[in-house]
């Protein structure tokens, strides 16, 4: 296949996903987070003030807010408690922001999604760009394709959210860090720490490429050594340009947060940061922070300390989370492992067995015999394609230790890493004979994809395969971000319309406002309220989300209200709004 014919699909591919992310969610209500986050990108922009939302780094939702700059008379709530007295008002802020304060919503919403769109075709850029590099035209298209319709990315880079951007920041920071191991120039150590350092800025969780490009050098450097003795004169050599590398980052971040801080009373900021980190489990962490952000020179590195060390306190301290009948705020070890298998396609699990079954036939001998040598043989051969295994390994292991179990979206950093794995086994497949079976498989494993994802349209975020039973049964097994993150409540208010209901209870979870769009036929509603409050003959609408934690069965040690929508099992759902709220007339 020639480059020109190459390209020109790639880009195709490219522009199908700006085209299906901006129509897929045009009708799209505000999500969860981005309540918190287009607000916040927006005080910042306007404020150079982050007081708002700071466990999250700016850079995403700057980017976001940069559109509404261009949208005449924003109002501002300046004024309002949230934004004055709160410590990190960042609900009550957004809420009031897009809903109540005379604004836009649904402009600046659409407005602000666009950006993290064009980060996702960043992120599909550099996914052909290293495949084909690496392994060629086809497997550089194979890569694109499972990248272009993969219902995760589809679902989460239409939003202003931080996964699609974690995504992007650790991939393309990866990419230019192998590239200077394999080149040390001067120009490429700038580029990687530049690359290093907007990662940063995007999700804090990509601070897990510290150790990961820790572990590179080491096994670098051991593969180029030919004793002991030069392995360590070679680490040491690259150690010292790892550590250029992070004061790159470190330096980029500095004049970034500092901008978020020039008008952020540092009395203030010293009081916020030393009160949400009080109960941190490393003590004098919010008194030394709180200190540090009273010096001009430290402050915008103690933002963003204090942003790291608000993320690790979350991670440890857990989400109330319903799965497979249970409810938890603990979490399950095997929940990513089975959320990732219902949530991608099953042609991809295909695709990945099969590569992981050619791999292994690859291996022509015993694995005992020599296993280091071959091993090292192997690592000097195909580093890039170690580093990605590396890093799927590191990042799995990770979100299996952790209590924060709200959806597969948590392990969009390690999907673009597989798409290139798993591409280049199939590529090298289907240059052996016999060739017409071989195309005709992928065709159709292709062609499975295609169908399954599109069918969906335009709620991705709702997509579960086969193997769970498809869209409609994938409340049963999970719901948060893995289905309903509050998309549809659009689609409520035109369900409200067409049908010509007076008055709907509503018990909605997500980032829009339910009064805003239903008005007058709004009726508040919330699980724990007695059910002998609602009159007969009247509708309830319940978010699955809200809908799940009340019926599923709480673990030991759960301690908030449970149970309290197991009444409306005696009723069938008369309409499911997206997939994601559940209709019910009370008799």
């Amino acid at each position: 296949m020639s480059n020109r014919l190459t390209n020109f699909i790639a880009a195709g591919l490219l522009i199908f996903v700006f085209v299906i992310a901006v129509f897929s969610m045009k009708d799209d209500s505000a999500t969860m987070d981005e309540v918190a986050h287009l607000p916040a990108g927006y005080s910042y922009l306007t404020q150079k003030d982050m007081r708002l939302n700071p466990e999250h780094p700016p850079l995403i939702k700057d980017l976001a807010a940069i559109p509404l700059l261009f949208i005449k008379n924003i109002n501002f709530p300046s004024e309002i408690k949230d934004w004055k007295e709160d410590v990190n008002g960042q609900w009550g802020f957004g809420y009031h922001f897009l809903y109540k304060a005379g604004n836009p919503a649904d402009q600046m919403i659409f407005w602000g999604r666009i950006p993290v769109i064009f980060i996702l075709i960043l992120l599909g850029f550099y996914i052909f760009k290293w495949t084909k590099e690496l392994f060629g035209n086809k497997a550089a298209l194979i890569s694109l394709f499972l990248f272009s319709f993969s219902p995760t990315f589809l679902a989460h880079g239409k939003l202003v959210t931080t996964d699609v951007g974690a995504a992007a920041g650790i991939f393309i920071a990866t990419y230019y860090f192998v590239k200077f191991l394999k080149n040390s120039s001067k120009k490429n150590l700038i580029i990687a720490g530049i690359a290093l350092g907007l990662a940063q800025l995007v999700k804090f969780s990509v601070i897990l490429l510290l150790p990961f490009f820790g572990i590179l050098i080491l096994v670098w450097a051991a593969i180029k050594s030919s004793d002991f003795k030069s392995f360590l004169k070679s680490f040491g050599i690259y150690l010292l340009s790892f550590i250029l590398i992070i004061v790159v980052s470190f330096v980029l971040i500095w004049p970034v947060y500092q901008y978020h801080v020039l008008r952020y009373p540092s009395e203030r900021q010293a009081r916020d940061i030393e009160f949400l980190l009080s109960s941190h489990p490393i003590p004098y962490l919010g008194k030394t922070l709180a200190w540090a952000a009273q010096k001009p020179i430290l402050r915008p590195y103690a933002q963003y300390l204090f942003g790291l060390s608000l993320v690790y306190q979350r991670a440890i301290g857990g989400h109330t989370t319903y799965f497979l009948g249970e409810v938890s705020a603990a979490g399950w070890k095997n929940y990513f492992p089975i959320v990732y298998i219902i949530k991608a396609p099953v042609a991809l699990h295909i695709l990945t067995i099969a590569a992981l079954l050619y791999s292994a036939w690859f291996i022509k001998k015993p694995f005992w015999q020599n296993p280091w040598r071959r091993i090292f043989g192997w690592i000097k051969k195909h580093f890039p394609e170690f580093a990605m295994l590396t890093f799927i390994g590191i990042y799995w292991a990770s979100s299996l230790t952790s209590d924060l179990n709200i959806g597969v979206r948590h392990l969009l950093p390690a999907f673009p890493f597989t798409f290139i794995l798993v591409s280049a086994m199939a590529s090298s497949w289907l240059k052996s004979p016999p060739f017409g079976i071989k195309y005709l498989i992928l065709g159709v494993l292709i062609f499975w994809q295609i169908i399954s994802v599109i069918s969906i349209y335009p709620h991705f975020l709702a997509y579960f395969n086969e193997i769970a039973g498809g869209s409609d049964q994938g409340h049963i097994y999970t719901a948060n971000s893995n289905l309903d993150w509050g998309q549809d409540l659009k689609r409520l208010k035109k369900w409200v319309a067409e049908n010509e209901i007076d008055k709907i209870y509503v018990d909605y979870f997500g980032g829009g406002d339910a009064k805003y769009y239903l008005k007058e036929k709004f009726a508040p509603w919330w699980g724990t309220k007695d059910s002998k409050e609602l009159p007969k003959g009247s509708y309830l609408a319940v978010s699955a989300t809200l809908l799940q934690n009340g019926c599923g069965q709480p673990v030991p040690g759960f301690n908030q209200p449970a149970g309290f929508y197991r009444w409306l099992g005696q009723y069938q759902p008369i309409e499911k709004i997206g997939y994601s709220i559940f209709i019910y007339y009370i008799e």
